[in-house]
């Protein structure tokens, strides 16, 4: 994707923390000479590199995983309208958010290693469950049936890409009022773009 030089994050710890607070991407691919996309939640392996997750059968974009193509996700995070009235001169409105795409070559998974992905997936999502739900506990013929519905995959990933847009190429007064202007609003993406502005202030 596009990104500006001073909108690009090559922090390879901050890129895999994003991924993992922000697990639910879409996975891209070519099917039938068309892009497809589904919209499905991941786990990221603890060293950054492995990608998991898993469709439905019923989904033909599986039909058209191939070993010697790439495919892509998206992972999105907070994103809100930035007014140029908040500037101290005459501009155009922009969007500040963060968003990651991620590129990786996929292969299909059964057996055990489709159960271990399921249980991780499972108990990464239920940790704050108060009645968490496991794999384990399920009934086992009623588990294989669900399985048999599915299409359980790997992604070993081969380059992460991060736009992390937040303003970096504005002055410190413009910089600031963004912050305080986004921090006005009720919407939870503007406050999250603040903290993040915040955080990384350059000043």
């Amino acid at each position: 994707m596009y990104i500006a030089k001073y909108n690009r994050n090559e922090n390879r710890e901050e890129q895999l923390d994003f991924i993992r607070k922000n697990s639910f991407g879409v996975l891209i691919n070519e099917v039938n000479g068309r892009p497809w996309a589904t919209h499905i939640p991941f786990t990221l392996n603890r060293e950054g590199s492995k990608l998991t997750s898993h469709m439905s059968r019923g989904n033909q974009q599986w039909r058209h995983f191939t070993s010697d193509k790439e495919v892509m996700i998206i992972f999105s995070g907070p994103h809100s309208y930035v007014s140029s009235s908040w500037y101290n001169h005459e501009n155009v409105p922009t969007w500040n958010y963060i968003a990651i795409h991620v590129y990786g070559k996929i292969k299909i998974i059964e057996g055990d290693e489709l159960k271990a992905s399921l249980k991780e997936l499972t108990n990464h999502y239920e940790a704050d469950s108060i009645n968490p739900v496991s794999v384990e506990k399920l009934t086992p013929s009623y588990l294989e049936r669900e399985i048999r519905g599915i299409v359980a995959f790997e992604i070993d990933i081969t380059n992460i890409e991060a736009a992390y847009k937040l303003s970096q190429n504005r002055e410190k007064e413009d910089y600031e009022n963004i912050i305080s202007e986004l921090n006005k609003k009720e919407d939870v993406g503007a406050k999250a773009i603040a903290h993040e502005m915040k955080k990384r202030c350059p000043y």
